[in-house]
């Protein structure tokens, strides 16, 4: 061993990341960057704290904030994947909501506002039917 060696060699420091996303992935989660923003926009003053996330990995829900959860999908465009993040420290289930439920919240919004919108007609049309 000399004053050059690192030491034993235990393979190739770097593995080969993920295969990059295809552009319909990429379109993908740009759509749900976009959704994420006005999911924020419209419950975050209601105190909604983020988006609660079903995790396969390990069978629990994780609690997400609005900046982590939008963190981890620009990581994900940017890398291929997301990285482990620590969850909140003892997060209150009662703030966050699941995507489908933040979803629903903004049809809800956009069809009242469509009928509130003078000289719209009242179609009774889900909001994402257009």
């Amino acid at each position: 061993m000399s004053a050059f060696d690192d030491g034993p060699d235990f393979g190739a420091p770097d593995q080969p990341g993920p295969p990059p996303l295809t552009m319909e992935e990429r379109a993908g989660v740009l759509d749900d960057l976009a959704e994420l923003e006005v999911f924020r926009t419209l419950l975050e003053p209601t105190g909604v704290k983020g988006i609660v996330v079903d995790c396969p990995d390990c069978d629990e829900e994780h609690h997400v904030d609005w900046a982590l959860m939008q963190a981890n999908l620009r990581q994900l465009l940017e890398e291929g994947q997301t990285g482990r993040h620590e969850p909140p420290f003892d997060p209150d289930p009662d703030d966050y909501v699941s995507w489908d439920y933040a979803s629903g919240y903004a049809d809800g919004v956009a069809a009242r506002a469509e009928r509130e919108e003078p000289g719209s007609r009242r179609t009774g049309r889900h909001a994402r039917d257009d």
